[in-house]
């Protein structure tokens, strides 16, 4: 776990209670007592917990009925009952309910550890798996920060220096610079590196999911909440949580988010529970958040609060002795991912290549030369290659390979092909162009395209 475990010891008796605590928190577990159902059920609308050792046969409030709150208010709970060798048909009957496991009197401490134990691993397994599953549908990028030039030693230094720290870090720069690549060099640079690295895609979320996306909900909290959901919070607790493209968050959950900065602790949505969380944070942003922040769009105090290190991109035409590097690079990726045998890059293309604007940084060339190694005839990329499906176009001859004019207007009519071509369907037409949804939109914008 990342942590000591909180359990919650439910309980009667009290020789009971004492022994639970006692057995479990040799393990560095925290352990609270609860002598009744009712207290049970108060404590755990107070806080959050990942154990509870639940006695069936209380007084009161059983603990069958104590079992089916919990289960309805937070499913992720893990419940141990303890039963008496009487009730064992009653400890099944709470198996169906959602226990994890039962342990039936009178049992030594070291069965409670195991069991303790063995549910805090499936719990864990549980998370880890839920956070792959969502990291399978994120886009990587280069895996490695490439370049030789000034800016970019600067940032690797920088990246140096912060990694091994805590302190929050706010890179800034245009789309495509490889900001979600430095976030990630940060990461494996630090103590947490062995921790989850959870992405929120600030730019893609609803405004009114965005609560939920990020602290997580309790099943029937609101419509559509079928079922409990873990928060980007819980999910990264331990390790590094990214924001991408903080600057679209509205002012509401700016507010929100800055008190779980200061705080580190959140609240699922439609419920009392306080959970504790250990993230450090890191955020990126292609605007200029000095100019959000006066127009009153940021808010100041989190700006501060996000931007304790700095980090700014340069794009990648204000480094284009990096692009040689760049595309020997990207040249070796994409022939080992793609199966080609694509020896070099003509000096007629590789000109063509420096040349051009790109107005989508890196991950606009990346996306040229993995299509120039797949649609590529011979084992050298020539000019003609990046022509054939991409926005560059080399001249026949002249002095210059490239013109800005014409790139435009091969761009431009490439585009709107393949928008035709899946009728209008941006998704698509996005995939099959080698870009995400967010750099299609700046391009039908910046060309005009309805």
């Amino acid at each position: 776990m990342y942590g000591r475990a909180k359990i919650l010891v439910i309980d009667d008796e009290e020789s009971m209670r004492d022994s639970c605590r006692q057995t479990l928190s040799r393990d560095g577990n925290s352990v609270e007592l609860a002598e009744d159902g009712t207290k049970g059920l108060a404590m755990l609308a107070g806080r959050s917990f990942d154990i509870v050792v639940l006695d069936l046969k209380m007084p009161g409030l059983s603990g069958l009925e104590v079992l089916k709150h919990i289960k309805q208010s937070d499913p992720a709970t893990v419940v141990i009952v303890i039963t008496g060798y009487a009730t064992v048909d009653s400890a099944v009957e709470a198996m169906k309910s959602g226990a994890y496991d039962f342990v039936p009197k009178p049992f030594t401490p070291d069965t409670l550890r195991v069991i303790v134990k063995r549910a805090l691993e499936k719990r864990e397994l549980a998370l880890e798996n839920f956070l792959l599953r969502d990291q399978l549908r994120v886009s990587f990028g280069p895996d490695v920060v490439v370049g030789r030039s000034k800016s970019m030693k600067k940032v690797e230094e920088l990246i140096r220096k912060v990694g091994p720290t805590d302190s929050t870090v706010l890179i800034s720069g245009e789309s495509g610079t490889g900001k979600e690549l430095v976030a990630r060099a940060i990461h494996r640079a630090s103590m947490r590196r062995d921790r989850p690295f959870v992405v929120v895609d600030c730019g893609s979320l609803v405004e009114n999911l965005f609560e939920s996306e990020l602290f997580g909900h309790i099943k029937g909290s609101f419509t559509g909440a079928t079922a409990t959901k873990y928060g980007r919070f819980e999910l990264a607790n331990g390790g590094t949580l990214f924001f991408d493209e903080i600057g679209n968050i509205g002012i509401n959950i700016q507010t929100k988010l800055l008190r779980v900065i200061q705080e580190r602790e959140i609240t699922k949505v439609g419920s009392s529970q306080v959970v504790k969380v250990d993230v450090r944070i890191v955020a990126a942003t292609n605007e200029d958040l000095h100019e959000a922040v006066k127009a009153g769009v940021f808010r100041d105090d989190l700006f501060y609060r996000l931007s304790v290190v700095p980090i700014a991109m340069p794009p990648l035409l204000a480094r284009r002795e990096d692009i040689p590097l760049l595309v020997s690079h990207f040249l070796n990726k994409y022939n080992a991912k793609r199966r080609r045998g694509i020896v070099a890059v003509s000096d007629q293309a590789m000109k063509a290549l420096v040349e051009y604007d790109w107005p989508g940084n890196v991950r606009e060339l990346e996306n040229t030369i993995e299509r120039a190694v797949v649609l590529a005839e011979n084992d050298v990329i020539g000019p003609t290659d990046l022509l054939y499906y991409g926005p560059m176009r080399a001249k026949p001859a002249g002095p210059s390979s490239c013109e800005v004019r014409r790139l435009e207007e091969v761009e431009r009519d490439h585009i709107e092909k393949a928008l035709a071509m899946f009728n209008g369907h941006r998704g698509r037409t996005a995939e099959a162009l080698g870009i995400d949804r967010k750099t299609l939109r700046t391009k039908l914008k910046r060309h005009g395209i309805g």
